[in-house]
């Protein structure tokens, strides 16, 4: 059975995947054995779902956060500050086009996010799930999905599904289903079906309605 929580962490995971991607493509390029395309191509939205989900964060989970674990949050809070800074800078080292400026940014990126959130899952989001209501979890990752503008839906879409497993996509159908009406639903499982091509068959036969 998927839970409101299973959404946080598959966006952890596509955040991880993504970011070590663009990483790995850096590298390359600063060793000539490559391109950054990957970088030029991915950073932009990148960097737009990473604020979106940190400002979800802040303003609904870790809201909650104070009310059952004072104080926990605030780590997490400076955090994010971190997380915006390194954000600028890989936006600012891809404007340069400098390949080793891209390189720095990458990798500094990508080691600190990826730290923040295995701290986040085994530190804050523990302590939420135990003390925080299951309906209430609910409507806390209902409300962080409503920071993206419903217009790029499809974008979040295209982008999450191809990031994440097998699992995290049976859970990410299940939540979609729980949380929106039945013509949304039907448009959410277009966009997915578009998204991951020839994997749907395998999702399709553990999700029966979507036969």
């Amino acid at each position: 059975m998927a839970v409101p929580l299973d959404a946080i962490r598959a966006f952890h995971k596509a955040f991880r995947k993504d970011l070590a991607a663009m990483d790995a493509a850096a590298h390359a390029a600063a060793r000539g054995q490559g391109s950054a395309d990957l970088v030029l191509k991915r950073y932009g939205f990148f960097n737009e779902m990473l604020a979106w989900h940190a400002s979800g964060e802040e303003e609904y989970v870790f809201t909650a956060m104070e009310r059952v674990a004072p104080l926990v949050a605030e780590a997490y809070q400076r955090d994010h500050r971190g997380l915006d800074s390194l954000s600028d800078s890989l936006a600012e080292a891809v404007r340069s086009g400098d390949s080793l400026s891209i390189l720095r940014a990458t990798t500094a990126f990508n080691f600190f996010s990826t730290f923040h959130l295995n701290k986040e899952e085994a530190h804050l989001y523990r302590i939420f799930d135990e003390r925080v209501p299951l309906p209430e979890q609910a409507a806390i990752v209902g409300n962080i999905s409503k920071k993206v503008p419903p217009p790029r839906f499809p974008e979040v879409v295209g982008w999450l599904f191809p990031l994440i497993g097998l699992d995290d996509r049976e859970n990410m159908i299940r939540i979609l289903k729980q949380s929106l009406p039945p013509p949304m639903f039907e448009m959410a499982t277009k966009l997915v079906r578009e998204a991951i091509g020839p994997d749907w068959p395998a999702l399709a036969g553990r999700v029966p309605e979507l036969k």
